[in-house]
């Protein structure tokens, strides 16, 4: 299973989840839901946009999981 680590990512870097918002330029749906690991899938452009405003990796944005946690 893989999830999205976008809340811990702002807990590192004591940012809001507003503060992404706005700087993402995406629908408060679509935010919440990729917030939320609400999402099938995310298309590479976000996730760009999500590396690029982190300064970070795939590899530091998503977390593989063996599904039971």
């Amino acid at each position: 299973m893989v999830r999205i680590r976008i809340q811990e990512l702002l807990n590192e870097r004591g940012k809001s989840g507003y503060w992404l918002y706005m700087q993402l330029g995406v629908s408060y749906q679509c935010f919440q839901r990729m917030r939320d690991n609400q999402v099938r899938s995310i298309s590479l452009k976000n996730i760009d946009a999500l590396c690029q405003i982190f300064g970070c990796t795939p590899n530091d944005l998503f977390l593989f999981t063996d599904g039971t946690t």
